[in-house]
């Protein structure tokens, strides 16, 4: 019948949301899952522990190397076409992990799913957001919590399970329904935005930031454990280091930048970057260096440390109700700046001599951290793309993961380095340094309270003519035709 629109039976916005979330609770899982697995696999392969640990190297640098590339793929390719490729290529890679005859085809295999999971978060993100208006992001909260708290929390004791109780090759086994159904999910239901890049690929800025992002985050991984001054972490922290500063250089003046960090001189957009990555080095610092606090103070196994911080992910979940009720009505800098101050003081309070000795006292203030740091990173993190339009998502969405990971990694490094040295990974008789550390994470979520009275004070308003120019029947914010430009 001539004029019949067919709608697809998936309503796009929904398939996004399930897409997405499926996608990111798996790379959210493996960022986790193999740590309590790595004697096994050392112990299965005859290699010793420090070999294994690149099982972990090299998922994360991988990771690090596909971030600054991820925005302009998507808006050259569609991101559509990348993310479902991406999401491909990831669940492919954990097929061969959990197949891996050797470590070395394992090694590889979790370097490309770590490649693949550093395009799925920037354009994941991007997907999001384009089919959502600013005044509807609200209701994201309770999308974002799951793969970005709630699965990295449950990595470490699920693999314990799954490796204890089937094998170590079912950490990876377990992505290949989740990933298949999501990209044939993805195939039919998600709408294709392909933005068009501004000129030629910025060669030299890939050359620049890739290989910077890569080293430095070599060199925070190990740092800590192996020492500064080993040459490998040495020559990866100055020449990382060089090629940063070389590539933000570069990109301030190139005419068509790779990353465009003009960006982030946007007040709102900007004043979120920054805060994302002080909370992240906050609160990844603060989760590295509690448990070998707890086991310092009350001589708990590792099983009992890492089940000490799980409230968090509770307090998390609740957070993503909290902001969804009071964002509209507060708007994000009153209450993101109380959220922060209250959450700095708790991570005060677990520094206190005789807190962490207390189980139901440290599982009451893991709590509070989940809900009020989960409050203030989630309303940032909704708020601060409000006034990014569409044709700059996917740069501005890479460049906010990009922050928000080398916070991390610097949080983690800060605590490893208060603690002292190499010997971070065993409990010390005296628990005064990891106090410290506490401390320095508290005072890193101190100052993002600052940073956040740069926010906004309104939360995002709908437009006044929202839709109202559409034909009858249609919803055009649900299910508008593929946008493409250029």
């Amino acid at each position: 019948m001539s004029g019949l629109l067919v709608r697809p039976r998936i309503r796009p916005r929904i398939a996004v949301v399930l897409v997405y979330t499926a996608a990111m609770c798996m790379n959210g899982l493996d960022s986790t899952i193999v740590n309590p697995a790595l004697y096994t696999i050392a112990g299965d392969f005859g290699r010793p522990l420090s070999a294994a640990n690149t099982v972990e190297t090299a998922f994360l640098v991988a990771l690090a190397v596909g971030l600054p590339v991820a925005g302009w793929l998507g808006d050259r390719f569609g991101t559509k076409r990348v993310f479902l490729g991406a999401l491909t290529a990831f669940t492919i890679a954990s097929a061969v992990c959990g197949l891996a005859p050797d470590l070395d085809t394992l090694v590889v295999a979790r370097a490309v799913q770590g490649l693949a999971g550093g395009l799925l978060t920037p354009v994941g993100m991007t997907l999001l957001f384009r089919a959502f208006p600013p005044h509807e992001r609200m209701k994201l909260a309770k999308v974002l919590i799951v793969p970005t708290a709630l699965m990295p929390a449950l990595g470490p004791p699920l693999g314990g399970l799954l490796t204890e109780h089937l094998s170590w090759h079912w950490l990876f086994f377990v992505n290949v329904p989740i990933g298949t159904a999501a990209v044939l999910l993805g195939v039919f239901g998600l709408r294709e935005h392909v933005e068009g890049p501004e000129g030629k690929f910025d060669t030299v800025g890939f050359w620049l930031a890739t290989p910077a992002l890569g080293l430095l985050t070599y060199a925070l991984g190990f740092g800590p454990s192996q020492g500064w001054t080993r040459p490998a972490v040495a020559v990866s922290a100055a020449l990382g280091s060089v090629l940063l500063v070389a590539a933000v250089l570069h990109q301030v003046r190139a005419k068509t930048p790779l990353l465009k960090l003009r960006l982030l001189a946007d007040r709102v957009y900007g004043s979120a970057s920054a805060l994302a990555g002080v909370t992240a080095a906050g609160l990844m610092g603060v989760l590295f260096v509690f448990p070998l606090l707890y086991q310092a103070s009350l001589g708990a196994s590792a099983l009992d440390a890492g089940l000490s911080v799980f409230p968090e992910a509770v307090g998390l979940m609740l957070a993503s109700q909290v902001v969804d009720r009071l964002l509209p009505r507060l708007g994000p800098r009153l209450l993101t700046v109380p959220a922060l101050l209250v959450a700095a003081a708790v991570f005060a309070t677990l520094a206190v001599p005789g807190v962490a000795e207390n189980a139901w006292s440290v599982r009451g203030l893991m709590f509070l951290i989940g809900l009020v740091l989960g409050t203030a990173v989630l309303t940032v993190q909704i708020s601060g793309f409000e006034s990014i339009g569409p044709a700059d998502m996917g740069q501005a969405m890479g460049l906010f993961q990009i922050v928000r990971t080398l916070g991390g990694a610097l949080g983690i490094a800060a605590c490893a380095a208060v603690i002292g040295g190499g010997h971070v990974t065993e409990a010390a008789a005296d628990p005064g340094p990891y106090r410290t550390a506490v401390w320095v994470t508290a005072a890193l979520v101190a100052a993002g309270a600052v940073l956040a009275l740069r926010l906004p004070r309104e939360a995002p308003q709908p437009p006044p003519f929202d839709d109202e120019d559409a034909p009858p029947g249609e919803d055009l914010a649900a299910d508008g035709a593929p946008a493409v430009k250029g």
